[in-house]
């Protein structure tokens, strides 16, 4: 998804959220990670203002007053945490671990494929196909990418070929060297 993002070229505009769009959004996100609850408030402040950084391929990122890049979707699909914030807040997602051969793949925007995931060095953690996770590596603290399932954890398992996390963003793509958004 951003493989070849440029902020210059990619960012088409950027818009104020009104206050009930804010707390569509936060409510939103609520459900999608309810272990956030008792860091909504650090994360997305009631009294702050909030704005859609509107890109090409119809990307929205979330951005506080601040300008950090807190969440991105592509096409009105499901609110996906940035890895700054994810490596902040390492606990919102369920973990995804793949195996040391498979990272200089997913860091070059590469989808995770079952193998990968079903190997010795791997560890997966249950959750049904479409759910965001995050893609950590063995041996590693943070995560490397987060991406959405393909496939159940019980299909990955027994299919055991072909795509089993769709990578939508990784570290070091065009989102992460994004700078913060005045």
């Amino acid at each position: 998804m951003f493989k070849k993002f440029d902020e210059k070229d990619s960012v088409s505009s950027v818009q104020q959220l009104k206050s009930s769009v804010q707390k569509g959004i936060r409510s939103k996100l609520l459900e999608l990670y309810p272990l956030l609850d008792k860091y909504i408030d650090q994360i997305i402040p009631k009294k702050d203002s909030f704005r859609f950084v509107k890109c090409h391929d119809h990307i929205e990122i979330l951005v506080n007053s601040a300008g950090d890049l807190l969440f991105f979707r592509q096409r009105e699909s499901l609110w996906m945490p940035t890895l700054k914030l994810l490596h902040k807040y390492p606990f919102m997602l369920p973990l995804q671990q793949v195996d040391k051969g498979a990272i200089k793949f997913v860091l070059s925007g590469a989808n995770i494929m079952c193998p990968g995931l079903t190997s010795k060095g791997a560890r997966m953690t249950s959750v049904e196909k479409g759910a965001i996770v995050a893609v950590m590596a063995e041996g590693k603290h943070h995560a490397l990418a987060v991406g959405i399932t393909t496939l159940s954890t019980d299909e990955i398992a027994h299919v055991n070929k072909g795509i089993g996390i769709e990578n939508c963003h990784y570290l070091n793509d065009g989102l992460w060297q994004m700078k913060p958004v005045k």
